[in-house]
């Protein structure tokens, strides 16, 4: 995890302690006020006690995680490709590899500008060196594939992320769910009536409330990294096409 993301996530911390000391007031207010019904989403997260406290925390992590990824890809990845390629097609086909050049520098801050950029930037200064046919396609090959294993794994990595944490959401909702099944039966021992009924009930509440908060944090989650990872692949198929156009066009205009 690169160092920025590691800062997003200790502010994420400190929200969250922010979150919890608001929570926790606003607890001790409920419990001071006479009980009412209700399964509002608050409440859920009252009644559920020290272990909604984590799974909040997770939650947050990934929202902001999510955000730092739709900003790379979306943001920091728009770029018209088949433009693009188009522009730079006409370019080399017109041995105007300086205008080429020019063109996707501009888009290098994108995971194709880059690798165009890369490939067109090896292929002039070969050619001023002399090479020619096959050495200058090499050339011009290894270039364009070490630019795209360099860059094209930053896509889709790391969005296994949101995988682990919809499963720990999970667990931490199961884990909750056993401890409130453990206080439900302990509140049994050395009560009678209304106080073991009343110790019942919570454990309970406990109980299934975790495991509704688990699962509402794991299932955003989860549709976050299925919406980022399709459009990470779209991206990918993007490069994997327009790379090979481009290297066509460059072999096409290098004599044997």
């Amino acid at each position: 995890m690169k160092a920025k993301h590691i800062v997003l996530v200790i502010v994420s911390l400190f929200i969250c302690l922010g979150l919890f000391a608001q929570a926790a007031d606003q607890a001790a207010a409920a419990e001071a006020a006479p009980v009412k019904g209700g399964t509002d989403l608050f409440s859920v997260f009252v009644d559920s006690g020290t272990w909604a406290y984590p799974i909040l925390l997770v939650f947050v992590i990934g929202i902001i995680y999510a955000f730092v990824r739709w900003k790379q890809l979306y943001m920091n990845e728009k770029i018209d490709a088949g433009g693009l390629f188009l522009k730079l097609r006409n370019f080399i086909r017109n041995d105007q590899l300086d205008e080429a050049a020019k063109i996707s520098e501009v888009h290098k801050g994108t995971t194709m500008g880059f690798i165009f950029w890369s490939a067109l930037m090896i292929f002039k200064e070969a050619k001023k060196s002399g090479k020619t046919g096959k050495e200058l396609r090499t050339s011009v090959q290894n270039s364009m594939e070490e630019a795209v294993l360099q860059k094209v794994h930053l896509l889709d990595g790391g969005l296994f992320w949101f995988d682990t944490l919809a499963q720990v959401a999970t667990y931490l909702g199961l884990l909750g769910t056993i401890w409130g099944l453990l206080d439900a039966f302990a509140g049994l021992q050395g009560l009678t009536g209304a106080a073991q009924q009343q110790a019942l009930t919570g454990g309970i509440k406990k109980a299934i409330g975790t495991t509704a908060l688990g699962l509402l944090a794991a299932i955003p989650l989860s549709l976050i990294k299925g919406w980022l990872f399709t459009r990470a692949s779209n991206l990918i198929s993007d490069i994997d096409e327009y790379v090979v156009k481009l290297i066509n066009t460059i072999n096409i205009t290098i004599k044997d």
